[in-house]
């Protein structure tokens, strides 16, 4: 699959990795990319992968938004406060739903956005792999990205619409304060048992 990674920072530059390691042909693109060649390297994939902090969404070019529309977009970001030790959003909406709405046209599905950046790399734990939530409110690009997922080696499980997301977004805030306010470190992970 022909994939575009908007964001070279610990999480996009992880998974241009992992999706180039699998067999996808995978572009990147970083805040220094020019909004032309964005633009055209987003028009020219199948799905796009955006990487990028939550709040830089709203600043994306209309080039780049018109480039985005008919595309499955992956949104791995996720609203945190500016000392990451609180969501901005919540409750009564998601920045799933907001991402979606800043980019209509797109298919927004929301997924890699409750694993730490590190274990992106490195999905397999003793207890099995980490698990993965997929949530969009198209049931096809939901497959698509629970089957990218599952190449990268997580337990990927479409759990339904993206409103859901406002369910998925406080998961990685709660292993922030895991990781950072308790001491646990980053390479903690969240596994899905099933009986």
């Amino acid at each position: 699959m022909r994939i575009s990674v908007i964001g070279a920072g610990n999480v996009g530059s992880v998974l241009a990795r992992r999706l180039t390691e699998t067999g996808h042909e995978v572009t990147t693109a970083t805040s220094a990319t020019p909004v032309a060649e964005l633009a055209a390297q987003a028009g020219a994939v199948e799905l796009v992968v955006l990487a990028v902090p939550f709040a830089a969404v709203a600043g994306l070019d209309e080039a780049v938004k018109a480039a985005l529309r008919d595309k499955i977009v992956v949104d791995a970001t996720n609203p945190l406060a500016a000392d990451f030790m609180s969501l901005t959003v919540g409750h009564t909406t998601s920045g799933g739903e907001q991402v979606a709405a800043a980019l209509p046209g797109a298919t927004v599905v929301k997924a890699f956005n409750s694993v730490f950046a590190g274990r992106l790399g490195e999905p397999d734990t003793a207890a099995g792999p980490l698990f993965l939530p997929v949530a969009g409110d198209d049931e096809a690009a939901r497959k698509t990205v629970v089957e990218l997922g599952t190449q990268l080696g997580f337990d990927a499980v479409d759990v339904g619409p993206l409103a859901n997301a406002r369910y998925l977004e406080p998961v990685i805030e709660l292993l922030i304060q895991l990781a950072f306010g308790k001491g646990m470190g980053d390479g903690i992970g969240l596994v899905l048992t099933r009986k």
